[in-house]
């Protein structure tokens, strides 16, 4: 079961011309490179510590974002473990900023480990 951490997004990024691929829609490893930013935000206000990524752990593109669009990543603890912890992110693309309402263009489950000032894998102390 999901832990909802918050109801508002993460992030929110707006894509500009530099953001596209040779097809003219937004690249997909920009979208990865948000929705990595997202869940390691989530994960590192939840444990209070430096996090890294460690295991992209499923990545689905729904629908394609387009320059222009206004991207809301939300996220959502799935998982806490020892010293890890599995973020699910929703990421919405709302056309025309805002014109259109929002539709999901993509989800992701992620994996970040919990590190301490040694950069050395860090116990997660759950509430």
């Amino acid at each position: 079961m999901a832990i909802n951490i918050t109801k508002q997004p993460e992030i929110r990024v707006l894509p500009m011309p530099s953001d596209t691929n040779a097809s003219g829609d937004i690249f997909g490893g920009w979208l990865m490179s948000q929705v990595d930013i997202a869940g390691s935000i989530a994960a590192h206000r939840y444990v209070g510590n430096r996090v890294v990524t460690i295991a992209v752990n499923e990545f689905l593109f729904i629908k394609p974002v387009l320059v222009g669009d206004l991207v809301s990543i939300y996220a959502d603890i799935v998982h806490i473990g020892n010293t890890s912890i599995r973020i699910a992110l929703k990421v919405m693309a709302e056309h025309g900023r805002g014109k259109e309402s929002a539709q999901k263009v993509a989800e992701a489950v992620l994996t970040y480990v919990s590190l301490d000032e040694n950069k050395k894998p860090k116990t997660i102390q759950q509430d």
